[in-house]
């Protein structure tokens, strides 16, 4: 592994993040906080450190897969560490541990939070809280290669490390290009999103704070009662559309805005998904229409909602979900697992590798009845390479592996077992709520800092997908 790319690529990193900050600073100064101070160090301390290491370790080699594998993961806590400046310097979030958690689960889109009032953070703070999960969600080295001219060749192997899973497709044949159509159609249904949103009856900021964690799938909102808050359908059905396109491949809606929408009906994982909404929100909707004491046109739309808030995993919630059926609950951590569509913004183990793992097994029970034949494994007209379901088995097992032993040592430090299986799954699949003492209407405050700073590492597997980090513990990565 190369020292002067990476030392190279976290200075430009550092610089680009202390420049970002710029913006809450004049967000403070229009609504006249006092916690402009504090985001002037935060950016002072990171453009000073970037900019030196930036320029002094220039280099013009192609970089390789170790290198881009180590230069993501890297990327990615120095971005968690970064983006914690501003909260522990306004004194926002006074602690490291608890500074450096609500970065990092914004920064990989996860959405939970230590917060106890939310609605009392001032609106800097606020407004950088939802601009960590905005980048976060398309990816910071996806960002750089659309950016900054700083990659060149290597920027394939960066890309490739960034988006591991099984349909990494590049929708040009250069990267950068690629990089730069996918951020042009992010930033595109954003502020499709804000429009909608004001139009509904929301404030321009608050607006622009849901917007910025409605795409990334991330979850954090500006009020304690997350989207409950606004009572009004109108902008519930706003949110439910743009969560439901967040949790798409964003390669479909290329090729939709381009003019060809069956692309997304053509899609077997698009039809799997959809119809995975359609038959929970259906499932979930009797279950809680017949419970006692229930009722009211509004049940539908909270089945909807939650449905696709936890597919997607965004994190939303205009319901108490721990209030439904025990057997309801179940199928919603059930959807923590799954995820939203390969190349989406949507964490878990994504739709796609679940078809895969589902064909698979139905192949193999086939080949036991006709040992000889060679049947390959098949999603739709696309014939999947036997390393890609490989690496398929490989990641589902290093998933199911990595929270069954997170959600044990949430045990061991005395949290009690239906909670621990939640903060885990929520971890792993960036959902944000869990379920019992962390479920819709709590936050991870009481979390101990063992159990933080496990938590931390889960949400950064699960924004990485296992591989990119695991492979850096690896003996032969450091030969």
């Amino acid at each position: 592994m190369k020292i002067k790319p990476l030392l190279n690529i976290m200075g430009a990193l550092l610089t680009l993040l202390g420049i970002t900050m710029v913006m809450p600073i004049f967000i403070s100064l229009g609504y006249g906080e006092s916690d402009l101070e504090g985001f002037i160090i935060s950016s002072a301390i990171c453009i000073v450190l970037g900019i030196p290491t930036w320029f002094l370790t220039r280099y013009d080699r192609m970089l390789t897969n170790r290198d881009g594998f180590a230069i993501v993961t890297f990327s990615w806590i120095l971005t968690g560490i970064a983006g914690s400046l501003p909260f522990y310097f306004t004194s926002a979030i006074p602690n490291v541990t608890d500074a450096f958690f609500e970065s990092m689960s914004g920064v990989t889109t996860t959405g939970a939070s230590i917060l106890n009032d939310i609605e009392s953070l001032s609106h800097s703070v606020l407004y950088w809280r939802s601009f960590l999960q905005w980048i976060g969600g398309m990816g910071i080295i996806v960002f750089y290669i659309a950016i900054l001219p700083l990659l060149g060749v290597g920027g394939v192997q960066l890309f490739k490390a960034e988006v591991p899973g099984p349909v990494a497709d590049k929708i040009t044949p250069r990267v950068r290009e690629t990089a730069k159509l996918l951020w042009i159609v992010y930033i595109g249904i954003t502020l499709a999103e804000v429009v909608a949103l004001s139009l509904s009856g929301m404030s321009i900021f608050d607006a622009v704070c849901h917007s910025f964690t409605t795409m990334p799938t991330g979850g954090f909102s500006t009020k304690n009662a997350s989207i409950g808050y606004f009572e009004n359908s109108v902008t519930h059905y706003i949110i439910i559309f743009f969560m439901f396109l967040a949790g798409v491949n964003f390669s479909l809606h290329f090729y939709a805005l381009s003019g060809n929408l069956k692309s997304y009906f053509k899609d077997r994982e698009f039809q799997v998904y959809l119809s995975t909404i359609i038959l929970v929100t259906s499932v979930i909707f009797l279950f809680i229409y017949y419970m006692p004491g229930s009722g009211g046109p509004t049940l539908f739309r909270e089945a909807l909602f939650q449905t696709v808030s936890i597919l997607s995993t965004t994190g939303y919630a205009i319901a108490d979900y721990e209030l439904w059926p025990v057997f309801v609950q179940v199928i919603l951590l059930s959807l923590m697992f799954v995820g939203g569509m390969g190349g989406s913004t949507g964490g878990g183990m994504k739709v796609i590798r679940i078809m895969v793992l589902v064909k698979y097994c139905s192949l193999e029970i086939r080949r036991l009845l006709h040992s000889k034949a060679l049947i390959p494994v098949r999603i739709g007209e696309r014939h999947i390479q036997d390393n890609v379901v490989r690496n398929t088995l490989g990641f589902f097992l290093f998933f199911i592996l990595a929270f069954i032993i997170s959600a044990l040592l949430l045990t061991f430090m005395g949290i009690d077992f239906e909670t621990a299986v939640g903060a885990a799954a929520s971890a792993m699949g960036n959902i944000g709520p869990g379920l019992n003492e962390f479920g819709p209407t709590d936050n991870y405050a009481s979390m101990p800092v063992p159990g933080k700073w496990l938590l931390i590492i889960c949400m950064l597997l699960g924004r990485l997908e296992i591989f990119t980090v695991i492979v850096l513990f690896s003996r032969t990565f450091w030969k």
